[in-house]
């Protein structure tokens, strides 16, 4: 119940940033999880933890190498995300738009994955749209974007910029969730 509070605020702080009132469902994380198969990946990022209960089931999903940047634009969910106490978990405050610059600043290789709940739905589209083409450029060859939403302005932001994507449901989530998920091609 704790965790739900401490969301709640979240929501009440920056409604515009947060995209619920609720942390995301376990049915979600599990589905975030086989969406992103974090144990063949070494470099993540995670667009909008919150709280971290997607954070906590991909760190239990990830290999012992692996390293899980976190970024959040509110400074209370990143002492939240530095409770949880693995070295293998980089929280940091800042927004999407910071991606390029903290790779950098954390030496860490291009991403393997990058999945997101940020609301896409609230932001300008021409923000939203540089934060799809920062995550694509950053990416690795053979990479993937997931973008879980409500909503579907990811969809319609990113088939512009890369095309189709997957669409799978997840219903047992309030509310229901949308994946997006793009592959960067290997070459």
């Amino acid at each position: 119940m704790n965790e739900q509070w401490k969301f709640f605020q979240g929501f009440l702080r920056q409604p515009g940033q947060v995209g619920s009132i609720i942390p995301s469902s376990k049915a979600l994380e599990q589905h975030i999880v086989r969406q992103i198969d974090p144990a063949s990946a070494d470099t993540l990022v995670e667009l909008g933890p919150g709280t971290g209960g997607t954070t906590r089931a991909v760190l239990n999903a990830m290999g012992p190498r692996a390293r899980l940047l976190a970024i959040d634009i509110d400074p209370q969910f990143i002492r939240h995300l530095e409770a949880i106490g693995d070295p293998r978990l980089i929280p940091c405050t800042g927004t999407a738009a910071d991606l390029k610059a903290l790779l950098s600043q954390y030496n860490l290789e291009a991403p393997d994955v990058v999945f997101s709940g940020i609301p896409f739905s609230t932001m300008d589209d021409q923000v939203g749209q540089q934060i799809i083409e920062d995550v694509w450029a950053s990416l690795k060859p053979g990479g993937r974007f997931v973008a879980y939403q409500f909503r579907n302005a990811v969809k319609q932001i990113g088939s512009q910029i890369l095309g189709q994507p997957s669409v799978e449901w997840q219903w047992f989530n309030i509310p229901p969730m949308r994946f997006y998920r793009w592959d960067k091609p290997k070459r």
